[in-house]
C-alpha cells in the first residue's frame, strides 16, 4: 500500500475542507484532500443557494462546492476520494489511513463534518430540496407569504421557526407534547400572530407532486382522523445529527456536545491537528462560517509549519 507525504492532509472535501485546501495550497504547501463522497453533506443536498456573498441565487450547493474544489486544485491541491478509518496523531507527523493508501502530514485538517439523521418521514427523503429542509436560514426567504410547516420540539426547532416566522403566511409548528409555561422561547414562537401550534401531534406524511411539497398529514392524540394541512415548505428538525469523529479514536478533546473542541485559531487538544465546519458543532451551521473556518485554520497552518510568529496577509495588492 502506497504512503504518500504532504505538508497538509484535509479530511473532508466541504466547504471548511475545500477553502482550507485554497489557501494552504495557494501558500505553496502540498496539500492533500481526503473525501469520502462529493455528492453528501449538507451544503451538496442544498438546492438552491441564497445567502453566499457574491453566488448566484440560481446556484445549487452541489454546483457552488464543484467551484470550490475546482478552485483548490487548481491551486496545486490533490484531491482523492477516499474513506478514512483511522489516523495516528503523535508526534510530529500525523498519519491517516484509508483503504486506498497512508497519508502523513505535518498538519492534518479535521473537515469531515455532521452525520445527519436518516429520513424517518414518509415522503421526506422524496422531497428533499424541493420543498423539505433542515435550514430555515438557507431557505426561510423562498417562502415568503407561503403555509411551511416545522418538525420538532427542540431548541433549533423553535429557533429556526422564529426565522420563518419573518416570511412565511403561516408556519404550523407540530409538537409530540406542549412546552413548558416557562420556556420563554417556545411561548414567544405560539404567541406569534402566524404561529399554528399542532401540540401532541405527529406528523404522518409529506405529499406532494413533481412540483414539490403540497401538503402534510398530522395526526393528533385527540383525533381519530389525520388532518391535511395544505404547506409548501416543511422544516424537519429531529434528534439525531452528530459530528462524525468516530475514526479519532479518542486521540482529540470533544465538547459534551460530542464537536471537536478548539481555540480561536481552529486548533485542537493535540499539536499540528485543526478542525473546522461541522465537526466542531457551531450553532450555525452554514456554508459561509464552514468557508471561514478553513481560512483561520489555513492560515495558522502556515504560520505553524513556516515558524512564523504573524499571520500572513493572503491577497494582492497592484
Amino acid at each position: 500500500m502506497d504512503t504518500i507525504e504532504a505538508d497538509v492532509v484535509i479530511i473532508g472535501g466541504g466547504p471548511a475542507g475545500c477553502t482550507c485546501a485554497i489557501y494552504t495550497a495557494r501558500a505553496d504547501l502540498k496539500t492533500v484532500v481526503l473525501d469520502k463522497n462529493p455528492a453528501v453533506g449538507a451544503l451538496a443536498i442544498t438546492h438552491q443557494i441564497a445567502n453566499y456573498p457574491g453566488v448566484s441565487t440560481e446556484m445549487s450547493g452541489m454546483h457552488l462546492l464543484e467551484l470550490m474544489r475546482d478552485q483548490a486544485v487548481e491551486f496545486g491541491t490533490d484531491y482523492r476520494r477516499a474513506q478514512v478509518f483511522g489516523v495516528d496523531i503523535n508526534g510530529p507527523w500525523k498519519t491517516v489511513y484509508t483503504p486506498e493508501g497512508t497519508f502523513k502530514a505535518r498538519a492534518l485538517v479535521l473537515a469531515s463534518g455532521a452525520m445527519g439523521r436518516p429520513a424517518s418521514f414518509k415522503g421526506e427523503a422524496d422531497f428533499l430540496g424541493r420543498g423539505v429542509s433542515y435550514c430555515a436560514t438557507c431557505d426561510a426567504a423562498f417562502y415568503k407569504n407561503r403555509e411551511v410547516a416545522v418538525i420538532g420540539f427542540n431548541k433549533e426547532a423553535v429557533e429556526e421557526a422564529q426565522v420563518l416566522v419573518k416570511f412565511a403566511s403561516t408556519v404550523h409548528w407540530i409538537t409530540s407534547s406542549d412546552p413548558k409555561e416557562d420556556d420563554q422561547h417556545a411561548q414567544g414562537l405560539i404567541s406569534q400572530s402566524n404561529v399554528r401550534h399542532w401540540s401532541r401531534s405527529r406528523l404522518l406524511s409529506i405529499d406532494g407532486n413533481d412540483s414539490g411539497v403540497t401538503s402534510v398529514q398530522v395526526k393528533t392524540r385527540s383525533s381519530d382522523e389525520a388532518e391535511c394541512l395544505p404547506v409548501e415548505g416543511v422544516f424537519v428538525y429531529m434528534s439525531g445529527s452528530k459530528p462524525i469523529t468516530d475514526f479519532l479514536g479518542n486521540q482529540i478533546a470533544l465538547k459534551e456536545d460530542g464537536g471537536v473542541m478548539v481555540d480561536n485559531f481552529m486548533a485542537t487538544s493535540s499539536e499540528g491537528v485543526w478542525a473546522i465546519g461541522d465537526i466542531r458543532n457551531t450553532p450555525f451551521k452554514q456554508a459561509v462560517v464552514a468557508a471561514s473556518d478553513g481560512c483561520i485554520a489555513a492560515m495558522a497552518i502556515d504560520r505553524f509549519l513556516n515558524s512564523r510568529k504573524a499571520i500572513r496577509v493572503d491577497w494582492v495588492h497592484t
